[in-house]
């Protein structure tokens, strides 16, 4: 197996941030789909890319098992430019929720870049070195409605998806130069590909618990996340929508965190990392019941302190999950990100139920009580 090379290690960084801000990019423009295509375009161009995503992580993640990953990283990244052309060119929004499926599916080379860093890693270090990938797909997350909505503004939204597939080409480019080949392992049939996946979940109690915990703590984030914008657009703050997408900015700065919680797990072990990451969550929220109301000041600490639990605890876990079968690194993603996905709606439905009812209270409480959960399932188990 070839060695992580820093320019490697930076071609990871930049693909799998690159790669993840195309499923974002959309939620800044739905102002503008909503005013050509009609109210349809705000539930099927979003749903259609996280599906998609999902879809990915599940049925094209595990071949980097069994294949060669940098070929499809490569091959991923050239395809993800044709579906974001296809984007920008949509006639209909049937034309585009087709196109933003398949968007949704190829960006998932992001999550084909983070097992190849573990890969490539030496075991040492590979808890840093993942938290460095980590902080470029975390950064792509934030970054990607900010940026979309710029351009938006001025040049209209076909723009940001035809900017979005020079973006991919220049992706694939990085990839094609800068990863390594790596020998191809014994192939496996697309179904046993599969069905090993249901094995490795059944078979490894740290994989399902790590799992568990980092979805909890998921769903709490999305609760916070889907509901802050009509927090900060309502009374007493009254920002744009523009003024709630610089809330990502801050989130950035939780991101940079990734690699020293990854240090950290390397050399004392992944377990206080996660329940650090949920103290950090739980503090957060209680900060937001207190405060969030009445000061911007205390929702910015709130995203800053969410953002650091979030990234910190899914380092650490990455990191030991990872760890478990060398050789299947691409399927223990699939389990780990893919219950992640399933928590994470189930968290952005329960959020916006609760300020629905509730208020924004409401959304501190569901908060509060996911995040609880992931720290009492951390507390106790084994070391």
């Amino acid at each position: 197996m070839p060695s992580l090379t820093a320019r490697a290690r930076l071609g990871l960084t930049l693909i799998a941030g690159g790669a993840v801000a195309n499923i974002y990019y959309n939620q800044p423009l739905l102002a503008l789909l909503v005013a050509e295509f009609g109210d349809g375009a705000a539930l099927w161009v979003p749903t259609g890319c996280l599906v998609g995503y999902g879809l990915g992580i599940v049925g094209l993640v595990p071949l980097g098992d069994g294949l060669p990953r940098r070929r499809l990283i490569v091959g991923q990244l050239l395809a993800l430019a044709l579906a974001l052309v296809a984007a920008g060119l949509s006639p209909n929004l049937a034309a585009l929720a087709l196109a933003s499926l398949f968007i949704g599916i190829l960006a998932s080379a992001a999550q084909q870049a983070v097992p190849f860093a573990a890969e490539l890693a030496p075991d040492a270090s590979r808890g840093r070195i993942v938290g460095q990938v980590m902080t470029g797909l975390l950064s792509g997350i934030l970054l990607a409605r900010t940026v979309s909505g710029f351009v938006g503004a001025h040049l209209g939204w076909r723009a940001v998806f035809v900017a979005a597939a020079g973006v991919a080409l220049a992706m694939a480019a990085i990839a094609a130069t800068t990863l390594p080949h790596t020998p191809q392992t014994k192939p496996l049939r697309y179904r046993a590909l599969m069905l090993s996946i249901l094995y490795l979940a059944r078979t490894q109690p740290v994989l399902r618990r790590a799992s568990l915990v980092q979805a909890l703590l998921f769903a709490s984030f999305n609760a916070f996340w889907v509901t802050l914008a009509l927090l900060v657009e309502a009374e007493p703050f009254n920002l744009t929508a523009a003024g709630a997408g610089l809330f990502g900015v801050i989130g950035v700065a939780g991101a940079l965190v990734a690699p020293l919680s990854g240090r950290f797990a390397d050399t004392r072990g992944a377990r206080p990392v996660v329940i650090a990451g949920a103290l950090f969550v739980i503090a957060a929220f209680a900060v937001l019941w207190a405060g969030g109301q009445r000061s911007l000041l205390v929702v910015a600490l709130g995203v800053l302190l969410i953002d650091i639990g979030i990234n910190g605890a899914l380092i650490a876990n990455q990191t030991r999950v990872y760890a478990l079968v060398p050789g299947a690194r691409g399927r223990l993603n699939t389990v780990l990100f893919a219950t992640m996905f399933v928590f994470g709606a189930l968290g952005a439905y329960a959020g916006s139920r609760a300020f629905l009812l509730a208020g924004w209270p409401g959304v501190c409480a569901v908060g509060l009580i996911l995040s609880g959960a992931a720290l009492v399932l951390a507390l106790t188990e084994r070391r």
